[in-house]
């Protein structure tokens, strides 16, 4: 149970949930028009793709796998550890994020894979940087677990059991932020294209250079 969420789990929560839904939302309206925050699908694709001997596509979405594996084997190499702390390295991750989104764009725009590969190491890099508060399962660049652990608590609040609530409203904020982002994604996608990068870019060095000040002004007693 999470006795005591400190407000910056829940504002950067929504950012980075937020920040994902733009970017799996252009990645659908990109002209490879697949989805770049989760594996889930993309492995579907990949073993579809094998089944039907098109070497070719399979090999374009295995990268694009490799490259989510990259960008979370990258974040693991500079945090260090899955279980959110405040004292880590996230500003730094956060930064490299907005590089990898920023320099993808003209190569999307150029209909350059590797402008899908970037995007989606960003991707992995920010599924990775936190993956559990006081029990709590943190997922900001996909909603399945989100969605099944609502439904569980739902069906065991049916059954009488006593909800914790600050669980339920951080995965709905989790939830909201995402589906915000693939509105505001969409809509961007619509005039700017795949310029519409630079937003999520520019949200996530923010959400990065405010980390490191909360950190320097609220030091944590052990830093790792």
């Amino acid at each position: 149970m999470i006795a005591k969420l400190p407000r910056w789990v829940w504002a950067g929560g929504a950012v980075l949930a937020f920040i994902a839904g733009i970017v799996n939302a252009v990645g659908f309206l990109s002209f490879r028009q697949q989805a770049l925050t989760h594996m889930t699908g993309t492995t579907t694709a990949v073993g579809i793709a094998l089944g039907q001997s098109s070497a070719e596509l399979a090999l374009q979405l295995s990268g694009v796998v490799l490259a989510f594996v990259f960008g979370a084997a990258l974040s693991g190499l500079i945090i260090g550890d899955s279980t959110l702390r405040l004292g880590r390295r996230y500003g730094v991750v956060l930064f490299i994020e907005a590089i990898l989104l920023c320099c993808s764009v003209p190569l999307l725009q150029g209909h350059a894979d590797l402008g899908i590969y970037l995007a989606t190491a960003a991707c992995g890099l920010q599924n990775a940087m936190a993956s559990t508060y006081s029990g709590a399962v943190l997922r900001t660049t996909h909603m399945s677990g989100i969605v099944t652990d609502l439904s569980v608590m739902l069906g065991q609040r049916l059954r009488g059991h006593r909800a914790d609530r600050r669980r339920v409203g951080l995965y709905l904020l989790l939830y909201a932020g995402f589906l915000a982002g693939g509105i505001a994604g969409a809509c961007s996608f619509a005039r700017y294209g795949e310029a519409t990068l630079y937003g999520p870019a520019l949200l996530a060095g923010i959400a990065g250079a405010l980390y490191v000040l909360y950190r320097h002004r609220n030091p944590p007693t052990h830093t790792v």
